[in-house]
């Protein structure tokens, strides 16, 4: 296979399909994961060192909250889909 010919299998291809509103979601999801679990853990180091602000202390929350919401919907998707077959 030649070099022009591994364009058609690489994500870097020019040629992307637009992505829907759930990957966007999806994605999304992932990434708010990622913050909460950084939230808690800075907020356990700072209670290694005393008791933390309550900036630390309440800095899950806001993440917790999207989580639950984007959780919500991915968990409901199928369900609507299903509907609407």
């Amino acid at each position: 296979m030649g070099q022009e010919n591994w364009a058609q299998y690489s994500d870097t291809s020019s040629k992307r399909m637009p992505r829907s509103f759930s990957a966007r979601i999806r994605q999304a999801h992932r990434w708010i994961a990622i913050c909460f679990v950084s939230t808690v853990v800075a907020n356990f180091a700072a209670m290694a060192f005393g008791e933390p602000p309550a900036w630390i202390t309440y800095a899950p929350l806001l993440p917790l909250f999207l989580l639950m919401f984007s959780g919500a919907y991915l968990f409901v998707l199928p369900y609507l889909s299903s509907r609407a077959r």
